[in-house]
């Protein structure tokens, strides 16, 4: 499988030599560079997002390996101050003891007394130089300490700077990224809002239904004009009765007449066996 692999290969490359020449290397990188676009391309964004977010979340082992750096270097300088500082105290007790001797000898005896045992000026004199080139010596190691210690500080100060611009990015870019999915959301419901997902054989058959609808009610509406019931669906309006306005007016009249008036009517009528009579010729 792999020779025929390597056969394949050769025989690729080969025949791309043969056709595009010397250019077949410029031809393989545009190629590749197309193909690489193109899949970039299609790359949801939703998941570039996501990988933003993972890249973000990859700098917190750099972090804290810068945390362990600067607790080291805390640890370090510590101890380093607490030598200095006893070396500091041993150095000016040493100074003390080696100034009391070159007193004493400066006075001229000849013998000194020191913790109950007797010593003679040279011995004092070989005792002072021992000390002086101890202390020229603990007090050059000194020196070197405290350069080392003031190096340390320097270290320590530039990893906690260096720690502090970590952590500043790091929010900066968790920030920028937070950004990033509010304004995909932004967009994605823009874009459901513009251009809504609506099935549209669902809306035909809908549209069709309501089309119908109104079809029967029209031909409803159509029967009752030809059937004359115009009143469906109508305001109730009831039909007043006729009256006759002259009647009406001279029983009023008769009604409210003056009692004079109604005594002089009666005695005008005639006589009730006068008007059968007549009557009955």
């Amino acid at each position: 499988m792999l020779k025929k692999l390597v056969i394949g290969t050769g025989a690729a490359a080969l025949l791309g030599s043969l056709v595009f020449g010397r250019d077949v290397v410029s031809y393989g990188r545009t190629a590749w560079t197309a193909t690489r676009e193109a899949v970039k391309s299609e790359v949801p964004t939703e998941f570039q997002i996501e990988r933003a977010r993972t890249a973000v979340d990859q700098l917190a082992p750099a972090i804290q390996h810068t945390l362990k750096v600067i607790a080291e270097q805390q640890v370090d300088i510590e101890h380093m101050n607490k030598q200095i500082a006893q070396r500091t105290d041993d150095l000016q007790v040493a100074k003390d003891q080696m100034l009391t001797l070159k007193h004493d000898l400066e006075s001229g005896k000849s013998t000194f007394r020191y913790a109950s045992m007797e010593y003679t000026a040279a011995d004092v004199k070989r005792d002072v130089r021992t000390r002086f080139e101890r202390y020229k010596a603990a007090e050059a190691m000194l020196e070197r300490d405290r350069r080392i210690q003031k190096s340390r500080s320097q270290a320590l100060f530039a990893h906690e700077k260096q720690l502090d611009q970590m952590l500043t990015q790091k929010k900066e870019l968790e920030a920028q990224v937070e950004q990033l999915e509010a304004r995909l959301q932004t967009i994605r419901a823009e874009q459901s809002v513009s251009a809504p997902e609506i099935d549209e054989s669902a809306l035909s058959n809908v549209k069709r239904l309501i089309a119908e609808v109104n079809k029967q009610l029209d031909v409803q509406e159509k029967l009752l004009d030809s059937t004359g019931k115009f009143g469906t669906g109508l305001i109730p309006v009831e039909t007043k009765p006729t009256v006759e306005l002259g009647s009406v007016t001279a029983e009023i009249d008769e009604y409210f007449k003056p009692a004079q008036d109604k005594k002089s009517a009666d005695a005008v009528k005639p006589a009730p066996q006068l008007a059968t009579a007549e009557r009955s010729k």
